[in-house]
């Protein structure tokens, strides 16, 4: 189950990235919310303190302060800034005056808590400072505060001085209640943000639940498809998007599974159409080439005038009965009823027959070690040996190099010729079949299926043959791969006989 979730949230997964999208959503929206609540909140909260202690630091300021007398003992200041800290605003008060001129004198509420030391010098300055008497402004003396922090307690700093010479006054108050407040607010946002980021998560992972698993069906069936299997369809629901995606893909599957059942039916009836065909031809050339076979040996008692088409007449016949052969072969391959008669051989002596059966001991090399033994087909080897074999002689030109080898359970033979080499364009098709190199002679002795022949047997034992030029540019190397010991459960069965020997031509 682990396993399938973490499968299910790889970082490429569109699940993955929907509940990503749907967690910053959500995160911005809560965030931006929270910030903008506590904003508020927290200039609501002071602002609604400040202004209610700065309010009734004032109305103290005209009820005491301004009734001391011009030159108050510093026991009037100190007696009046306790009244004035009296009250419940909970603020501390010191208030500043004058027994002699140039001589201050100092009231303190609570000498402990509040000094003039905690007023700011700039706040001080701004207090003290008299300003002119004009329209737009009926006082010379203004009240002013200051948020500033002592420790780590935030405080409040308000001052003002009574008009005419009267004493100056500072209080300060503790904000640290309201502190409290908006920190409590803040952990009360902060969770609340977290659950609505859980929250959206959990909405995302089952929006994309419902939004994927149509996909996910959707997905499976193309795979099923993808496999071959024709007849797979999505049931469809609803009149959504994804119900449209599902009648449509519906739709091309029908289509898809009619048109290969179409080609199925036309390949199949083609495929039979040559097989019966071949059949067919092969009782008229059967005739043909006994009667060839009879002027052939009477050739030479022919008339001079007749003699050159009557060997026309044997070379075609021979070809057209190769051709036919060959295409009987191609048949059984594509019928799938080819089948391996497995036998052990010595590869060596394999090839030294294939070489000695057509002649070509003076036009080949060989260069194999006697004992390399190999589970095979020997017709089938045979094959896949006189086509590579035939083709290099025939296109590259004795001599030619047969070199026998292995690696690991794996026979190699190699077949290279001193030729021109093959033309890097033609490199790829050298194995289809009817494929000729030149546009120009697409008529020629082999009839273009001996390659395309022979890498049929190298497949059906499971082995490949390859085709490249030689490294140093003298020639074309074809390489045979083969298991030396081929599957016998899974591909012996009767021989199909059909014996042939036709070389590709490239």
């Amino acid at each position: 189950m682990r396993k399938g979730i973490f499968a299910g949230l790889r970082f490429t997964s569109l699940r993955l990235r929907l509940v990503v999208v749907f967690a910053l959503v959500a995160l911005t929206a809560a965030v931006s919310a929270s910030g903008i609540a506590y904003w508020l909140n927290r200039e609501a909260v002071l602002t609604r303190t400040q202004d209610g202690a700065l309010n009734d630091f004032r109305q103290e300021m005209q009820n005491r302060a301004a009734t001391l007398p011009l030159h108050p003992s510093e026991e009037d200041l100190r007696r009046t800034a306790e009244q004035m800290a009296d009250g419940s605003a909970g603020y501390s008060v010191l208030l500043l005056g004058e027994r002699d001129a140039g001589k201050p004198i100092v009231g303190a509420s609570d000498p402990d808590t509040f000094t003039l030391a905690d007023v700011p010098s700039s706040l001080q300055d701004a207090v003290e400072t008299e300003r002119p008497v004009k329209e737009g402004n009926a006082h010379p003396y203004h009240l002013f505060w200051q948020r500033t922090q002592r420790g780590q307690t935030p405080y409040l700093v308000g001052g003002t001085k009574v008009d005419g010479g009267g004493p100056t006054g500072y209080m300060f108050k503790s904000l640290e209640a309201e502190r409290a407040d908006l920190n409590s607010l803040a952990w009360s946002l902060g969770i609340a943000t977290a659950l609505a980021l859980v929250g959206s998560a959990l909405l995302a992972q089952a929006a994309a639940t419902t939004v994927l698993r149509p996909v996910h069906r959707l997905g499976e069936a193309a795979r099923q498809l993808g496999e071959g299997k024709l007849d797979t369809r999505l049931r469809v629901s609803g009149t959504d998007e994804l119900a449209d995606l599902s009648r449509t893909f519906n739709s091309a599957a029908e289509s898809l599974q009619k048109k290969v059942a179409d080609m199925s039916a036309r390949e199949e009836s083609s495929r039979r159409f040559v097989a019966d065909m071949s059949h067919e031809l092969r009782t008229p050339l059967t005739a043909l080439t006994a009667v060839t076979e009879v002027l052939e040996d009477e050739q030479d008692s022919l008339d001079p005038m007749i003699a050159p088409a009557v060997a026309l007449v044997v070379s075609e016949t021979r070809r057209l009965n190769d051709l036919v052969e060959n295409l009987m072969e191609v048949t059984r391959f594509d019928a799938g009823t080819a089948r391996l008669v497995l036998d052990d051989v010595d590869v060596a002596d394999q090839v030294t027959a294939c070489i000695d059966a057509r002649a070509w001991l003076d036009a080949v090399e060989l260069d194999a070690e006697r004992g390399i033994m190999a589970r095979l087909d020997p017709r089938r080897l045979d094959v896949i040996l006189a086509n590579l074999i035939g083709n290099a002689l025939k296109h590259g030109g004795s001599p030619v190099r047969v070199a026998i080898h292995t690696e690991g359970q794996e026979l190699v033979i190699e077949v290279r010729d001193h030729g021109p080499g093959i033309p890097e364009e033609v490199l790829p098709h050298v194995f289809d079949r009817f494929y000729k190199a030149s546009a120009s002679r697409p008529r020629s002795d082999g009839s273009g299926l001996g390659l395309s022949i022979a890498m049929e047997n190298a497949l059906i034992h499971g082995g490949s043959i390859t085709a490249a030029n030689s490294p140093d540019g003298d020639g074309a190397v074809f390489v045979l791969r083969l298991p030396q010991d081929a599957d016998a459960d899974a591909d012996a069965g009767t021989p199909d006989g059909g014996e042939q020997g036709e070389v590709e031509e490239t």
